[in-house]
C-alpha cells in the first residue's frame, strides 16, 4: 500500500523556500549551489512527485537519498523507482536531493543513510510506491486531457495508450499536467513475476562518467574562489595540540592561514592543497600526547586475553545447558582465534568542501549519510537548521568508514575562520590511515563437545573484544550489551546463527581501548565467520567427518536457505570429485544483513607459499536487483576480505597507529585475485543485502583450504605473520 505523498512542485518549493529566507538549493548538479538553484526556479520543468522529474524530452530523472560509492545503489534503486514507473530506461537519469530539502520537506526521502547494507533493502517499499504513484498520476493527466476513464488507459516505456482508441501521448508531454493531479492514496506494487527491469543485469548508470573522468569525486571539486586545507591532527589517539607557531609559515608560497582546528587538530589554508601540506609540515607543532601514550598492541592483546576468562559478559545467545552438556561431552575441542585492527583506506582520503558565513552554511562532501552530515554541519556552523545544507558526491569508496562525520566538523570549523570563501579540506593519506574509525580488534575462545556419534552436542564461544555501539552510538547499546557485536550467533533475524546446537552460549566480555572503532564493511561478521567456520571445521575433522557432511547434519532441519546455498557452492565445485593434484579445499557458510551466502575455496601451499586458485560463491538475498551488480559486489567483496585475510592488520605502539600508507598496509594485486564463479540465487519472499554478506565468507573458505593443505590452523591475523611452510 502507497502512502500518500504531498504534491509540491520544484518551482513552488524554490520559491516558497526562498520567501521563508531558507535559501535551501537543490545542488543536485555539482559543484552549483543556492544560486544555481534560484536560476532553476523559473524554468518550465515541474516534478511529478518527490522522485522523479520528467523533462518534455521524455527524459526521466530520478531522486536517489543513498550514497553511491561504488557499490550500484544508485542505479538499483533508480530500477525498482523505474520498474513502476514504467518508463523507457535508456532515457533515465539520476540526481541527489540535499538533506536540507528533504528536512524542509518532512523527510519526503526518508533515509539517507547508506550502509549496513541498506541501501536497496531499506527503501525497496517506498521508492518502489514514489514509481507507482508517479506513474499514476500520469496516466490520470493523460486521460483527464482525453475525457476517458483512467481504468481504460494504460502505461509501458514512457508512453500512455488509450486501449479502446489506440491514442498514444508520451510522458514528457503529460509530466506537467502530471504535476497538478493529486497524489493517490494507495497503489497497488507490481508483482515480482512481472518485473522487466528489476532482475536484469542493466548497465550501470555511473559507469561512462567514471571512465571518461567526467565523474566529479570529493577530492576533484573545484569552486569559484576556493582555497584549499590541509590537516594534522595529534598522532596519539586522545592526545590534544598544546601550542602551534602559525608565524613560522606564513611567509610560505600560498598560505593564507594556519588555525586550530579543535582541541587535536591544526590545520593550514593555502591555494593549491599542496601548498597547504607543504607549510603544515613545517608548522611547529607541540602536541600533548595524553593519556594513552603507553597503549600498545601488546597490551591491547593482554586485555582481550583477560576477557576469555573473565567472570561478566554480555550474552547473545543461550540455549540449554552448556556447562553441563560440555561435561558429559566424550570428546571436547578448544581453540582461541584473534582478528586485528584493520583500516577502511579508500582510495580517496577523506575530505569536505565548505562555504560559512554569518547567514549560511553550505557543504559540498562524500558522505554516507547526508543527514548526519548534515547534522554535523549544523552543529559546527552555529546556525539553524534552515540556513544549512549538504550537497552529496559519489563516494571514492567508504565500507563504512564515510558514515562517520569527523571531517563534516573539521570542514566547516576551518571554513568559519575565513567566512564568505569556500575551502577544500583534504587529508593526507598518511592522516587518513592513522586517524581511522578502526574495524576493531576482538579474540574468541571456542569450546565444542561431542557425543559418541560424533554429533555436536555443545558449544561455548566467549568474545573478547571492543564495542563500536559504545564509542559511536551508546543510545543503542541493549541493557549495556553490543548485540552488533554477535553477527552471525543470534538466534534469529538479520544475522542469525545457521547451525542447530542444543546446547549453545554465546557471549561478550566487552574491552574498550582508546583506538577509535568503526563500521567497516560487513562489520563484526568479518571476525566471527572466521571463528565458527574454523572452527566448525575444526569440530568436523575432529569427529572424524567430511567437513560438508557435518555441516549439512547441523543445519538439515531447521536451516533450509543456509543448506541450499552451502549445497550449490558444493555441487558446482564439484566437492564429491578429487580436486587437481596439489589443490585443496575449504567451505563457509552464514546468514548475515538477511542473506544467505556460502563459498568453497581451492587452494594450493607451495614451499609456503600460499594460491587461491578458485572461490565458488552463492548468495541468496531474497530479490536480486541486478543480478550483475551482485556478482561484481562479490568479486569486489572477495578482494576486500581477502586482503584483510592475508594484509590487513593495524598495530598501534604509543598510542599511535604504525602504518601510515599502502607500503606498510598493502591490499592484493591483480595477480593474487582468484577466479571468482558465483552464483546469484534468490529465492523471494524477503530483502537481503549484497555488499556486505559475501565478505563474510571468502576468508575462512581460504583459511580451511590451507588446513586442509598443510595441516595447520591459521588461527591469528593477518596471514602475512605465519609460516606456512609444513614442518
Amino acid at each position: 500500500m502507497a502512502t500518500e505523498q504531498v504534491n509540491v512542485s520544484r518551482r513552488d518549493f524554490l520559491i516558497g523556500s526562498a520567501t521563508a529566507g531558507v535559501g535551501l538549493s537543490l545542488g543536485f548538479y555539482l559543484p552549483f549551489g543556492a544560486a544555481h538553484a534560484q536560476n532553476q526556479a523559473g524554468d518550465a520543468i515541474r516534478e511529478v512527485n518527490a522522485w522523479v522529474v520528467i523533462k518534455p524530452d521524455d527524459t526521466v530523472v530520478i531522486r536517489i537519498a543513498r550514497s553511491e560509492m561504488g557499490q550500484g545503489t544508485l542505479t538499483g534503486l533508480a530500477q525498482l523507482v523505474a520498474e513502476e514507473l514504467e518508463c523507457d530506461w535508456s532515457k533515465v537519469t539520476t540526481e541527489y536531493p540535499t538533506p536540507g530539502q528533504n528536512l524542509a520537506r518532512d523527510r519526503v526521502w526518508r533515509s539517507f543513510s547508506t550502509g549496513g547494507s541498506q541501501g536497496i533493502r531499506g527503501s525497496h517499499q517506498y521508492v518502489r510506491e514514489g514509481g507507482a504513484v508517479a506513474r499514476s498520476m500520469l496516466i490520470e493527466a493523460a486521460a483527464e486531457a482525453w475525457g476517458v476513464p483512467m481504468e481504460e488507459c494504460s502505461a509501458a516505456n514512457s508512453v500512455i495508450t488509450h486501449g479502446p482508441t489506440g491514442r498514444t501521448v508520451t510522458y514528457g508531454q503529460v509530466a506537467t499536467a502530471a504535476a497538478d493531479m493529486i497524489p493517490p492514496v494507495t497503489v497497488p506494487l507490481k508483482d515480482p513475476k512481472d518485473w522487466k527491469i528489476v532482475g536484469k543485469p542493466v548497465k550501470r548508470l555511473d559507469t561512462l562518467d567514471k571512465l571518461t573522468g567526467k565523474q566529479v569525486f570529493g577530492a576533484d571539486l573545484s569552486l569559484p574562489g576556493m582555497l584549499n586545507a590541509a590537516i594534522k591532527a595529534c598522532p596519539v589517539f586522545g592526545g590534544s595540540v598544546r601550542a602551534y607557531d602559525a608565524n613560522q609559515v606564513m611567509g610560505m608560497p600560498g598560505v593564507r592561514k594556519a588555525v586550530k582546528v579543535d582541541d587535536a587538530t591544526v590545520a593550514v589554508i593555502a591555494e593549491t592543497w599542496w601548498q597547504a601540506k607543504t607549510a603544515l609540515d613545517a608548522l611547529p607543532v607541540v602536541w600533548d600526547d595524553g593519556p594513552n601514550s603507553d597503549v600498545s598492541s601488546e597490551s591491547i592483546a593482554d586485555w582481550l586475553r583477560d576477557g576469555l576468562s573473565a567472570a561478566k559478559a554480555f550474552v547473545g545467545n543461550r540455549q540449554g545447558d552448556v556447562d553441563d552438556a560440555l561435561t558429559g561431552a566424550v570428546e571436547m575441542v578448544e581453540a582461541v582465534y584473534s582478528y586485528p585492527y584493520q583500516n577502511h583506506a579508500t582510495m580517496e582520503p577523506m575530505n569536505a568542501t565548505a562555504r560559512w558565513t554569518t547567514e549560511r552554511c553550505e557543504v559540498w562532501c562524500p558522505t554516507q549519510n547526508g543527514e548526519a552530515a548534515l547534522e554535523a554541519a549544523i552543529a559546527a556552523s552555529g546556525l539553524a537548521p534552515a540556513q544549512c545544507d549538504v550537497y552529496k558526491i559519489h563516494l571514492g569508496g567508504g565500507f563504512g568508514r564515510r558514515g562517520a562525520q569527523d571531517y563534516v566538523t573539521q570542514a566547516v570549523n576551518i571554513a568559519k575562520q575565513m567566512p564568505g570563501t569556500p575551502i577544500k579540506m583534504l587529508w593526507s593519506r598518511e592522516e587518513d590511515m592513522t586517524h581511522g574509525k578502526y574495524h576493531p580488534t576482538t579474540q574468541a575462545k571456542l569450546v565444542g563437545g561431542l557425543d559418541k556419534d560424533g554429533n555436536l552436542t555443545a558449544l561455548r564461544v566467549r568474545i573478547s573484544g571492543q564495542s563500536i555501539l559504545a564509542s559511536v552510538r551508546p543510545n543503542a547499546l541493549n541493557d549495556g550489551a553490543d548485540m552488533v557485536t554477535f553477527q552471525g550467533f543470534l538466534p534469529e533475524g538479520d544475522h542469525a546463527f545457521v547451525y542447530s546446537v542444543p546446547n549453545l552460549l554465546v557471549d561478550h566480555a566487552m574491552r574498550n581501548p582508546p583506538v577509535p572503532p568503526g563500521f567497516w564493511r560487513g562489520v563484526n561478521i568479518n571476525q566471527n565467520a572466521i571463528y565458527l567456520e574454523c572452527f566448525v571445521d575444526e569440530l568436523a575433522h575432529a569427529s572424524g567427518q567430511d567437513p560438508l557432511a557435518f555441516r549439512r547434519r547441523l543445519m538439515a532441519n531447521d536451516h533450509p536457505n543456509a543448506l541450499a546455498v552451502l549445497n550449490a557452492v558444493a555441487h558446482k565445485v564439484g566437492w564429491d570429485a578429487k580436486p587437481a593434484d596439489g589443490v585443496h579445499r575449504g567451505l563457509a557458510v552464514c546468514k548475515t544483513f538477511a542473506s544467505y551466502v556460502a563459498a568453497c575455496a581451492e587452494v594450493s601451499v607451495t614451499n609456503g607459499q600460499l594460491k587461491v586458485h578458485r572461490i565458488v560463491a552463492a548468495t541468496d538475498s531474497g530479490y536480486a536487483v541486478n543480478p550483475q551488480q551482485i556478482e561484481a559486489q562479490i568479486e569486489g567483496s572477495f578482494m576486500f576480505g581477502l586482503s584483510a585475510m592475508l594484509y590487513g592488520e593495524c598495530t598501534i605502539k604509543g598510542g599511535r597507529v604504525e602504518q601510515e600508507n599502502f607500503n606498510s598496509y598493502p591490499s592484493m594485486t591483480i595477480a593474487e585475485m582468484p577466479q571468482v564463479e558465483s552464483i546469484v540465487m534468490p529465492s523471494g519472499g524477503f530483502w537481503g543485502g549484497v555488499g556486505e554478506p559475501t565478505i563474510a565468507v571468502a576468508a575462512p573458505a581460504v583459511l580451511n583450504a590451507i588446513f586442509a593443505a598443510t595441516g595447520r590452523r591459521v588461527r591469528n591475523l593477518p596471514l602475512k605473520n605465519t609460516d606456512l611452510r609444513v614442518a
